[in-house]
């Protein structure tokens, strides 16, 4: 068996292997870096094109990270600080611009408004206090609000071309939003690592065996699907970025930290429109609120995409349940899954969340039909022959056990790593992608903390993201400077 020592092994293709490994060879340029792929090129599960929203999540239009309280108002602090995370990402892919690393922006980053639609009163009162929330905070400064039926035909003319004038709708929008082809940002900065020293990427290499050694390395068994050579890889950290094939490799790993996690894997479907004459009337991201019981990744939105060059729009996505936690997984993932330390918070978290069992079988046995009625909220003009249905990616929804013994469904994204630095996971789906730059220095700040306290990592870390070690809630002229810039960079005001 062929061995291989390597200072870091990255196990998946996807944004979040990429950033990182991005990060660490601009902070250390003498690391040796190992990325393995289970499929046979980068960026092809969660972080196609195809596999997500591509919205750069910043909770401009996204209703679901302000949820309503019982006295009628409206939360903002997850839309905050999911938008300042977002801006971290803007800041790092500048930085590679500039240098020349990452290629014009428009390969992988456009332009999208993003815009929040609603109608009936009730829904129409929440959006409205939303914004006024909101667009106090400089954050969403620039944010606007209508009910007019003139700048609503000029915002988004397919949603109300033909809708009932009796019916009363409102819209908010942010101009610089962005709509992002995380495959294609992937598929650079993996291209860029290659032609540097001290880097490899072992495709078609699935981890079979992971295991920490007495002397703190891991030990990482990894065989090629083509030739069935195996290859032994030695590191002395690992990074489980493998969408949702990260939970198994957790557990296999063995460390406490992963003891009580589970996972509730969720699939999804687009219903797409590649006709010029449909596509070329919208130019935004529309999203509304979702139907009770609904995750969040299934928050219904009509968008502009710009997948590998081509435009097209997108409704959905659809949920539905499967029991593989990658879409191209094995049917007995869950299952798999399954350890006497989380069982018991898994049957939990089945027990208390009936609304979203009974949603996903509803998704499920949807007709093509019944999925164009859930279009013409939308887009009333929608017709069935002009929309074909589109498998989207795999989704592991985080199962984390209580103080009590429990299970709670968690939504977000979330960070494992092993108490001596040596092993992290992510776990978990939205926002996911649109963070991944944030999320990786929190992986490098737990997992690096000498080197990140450092002079010269300080330094670095500053250069690729200006704002590092700062507030962009708290620091308005902060949040004003690194916005300008990124915008400009990035060809996104």
């Amino acid at each position: 068996m062929a061995a291989r020592q390597a200072d870091v092994v990255l196990v998946g293709g996807g944004v979040m292997s990429a950033t990182l490994g991005m990060m660490l060879r601009q902070l250390d340029p003498s690391l040796d870096i190992v990325m393995v792929e289970r499929l046979d090129h980068v960026a092809h599960e969660s972080t196609d094109g195809w596999n997500n929203a591509g919205t750069g999540h910043a909770g401009y239009c996204e209703l679901n990270y302000t949820p309503e309280t019982d006295d009628g108002g409206v939360t903002i602090e997850r839309a905050l600080k999911i938008n300042a995370q977002f801006e971290v990402s803007l800041q790092f892919w500048s930085y590679l611009v500039e240098q020349g690393i990452l290629p014009a922006p428009k390969n992988f980053i456009n332009r999208t408004p993003h815009q929040s639609f609603v109608w009936g009163e009730k829904n129409v009162a929440f959006l409205k206090q939303r914004h006024k929330q909101l667009s106090c905070h400089h954050l969403f400064r620039e944010m606007e609000y209508t009910e007019s039926p003139d700048e609503l035909a000029e915002w988004m003319p397919l949603v109300v071309k033909h809708r009932d004038p009796m019916e009363k709708v409102a819209a908010t929008r942010i101009k610089h939003g962005s709509d992002v082809d995380f495959g294609s940002l992937t598929r650079s900065m993996v291209e860029w690592l290659q032609k540097q020293p001290n880097f490899e990427l072992m495709l078609s290499s699935p981890v079979h065996y992971i295991d920490q050694r007495d002397n703190g390395r891991w030990k990482v068994r990894v065989k090629n699907q083509k030739t069935g050579e195996l290859t032994k890889l030695e590191a002395g950290f690992v990074f489980l970025g493998a969408g949702g094939g990260a939970l198994p490799l957790l557990q296999k790993s063995g460390i406490d930290e992963a003891r009580g996690y589970g996972g509730f894997p969720v699939s999804g479907q687009w219903l797409v429109c590649r006709k010029p004459e449909i596509v070329e009337q919208h130019h935004s991201k529309v999203y509304g609120k979702a139907p009770i019981g609904a995750p969040p990744m299934s928050v219904p939105h009509l968008d502009t995409r710009i997948i590998n060059g081509e435009p097209a729009l997108l409704f959905g996505p659809f949920a539905g349940f499967t029991t593989r936690f990658l879409k191209q997984g094995s049917i007995f993932d869950l299952i798999g899954s399954v350890r006497p330390t989380n069982l018991k918070p898994m049957l939990s978290v089945s027990k208390h969340n009936m609304d979203l069992t009974r949603y996903l079988i509803g998704e499920v046995f949807q007709s093509h039909g019944d999925r164009v009625a859930s279009l013409r909220n939308f887009f009333p003009d929608a017709r069935e022959e002009d929309w074909e249905l589109q498998m989207a990616g795999q989704r592991v929804q985080i199962i984390k056990q209580t103080p009590e013994g429990g299970g709670k469904l968690e939504f977000g994204t979330e960070i494992v790593a092993a108490q001596d630095g040596t092993l992290a996971a992510l776990l978990g789906a939205s926002p996911g992608a649109s963070t991944a730059a944030n999320a990786m220095i929190d992986v490098l700040e737990r997992c690096f903390p000498e080197q990140m306290k450092t002079e010269q990592w300080q330094e670095r870390m500053k250069e690729l993201v200006p704002s590092y070690g700062q507030s962009l809630v708290d620091n308005e002229a902060l949040l004003t400077e690194v916005r300008a810039r990124t915008l400009e960079t990035l060809k996104l005001g």
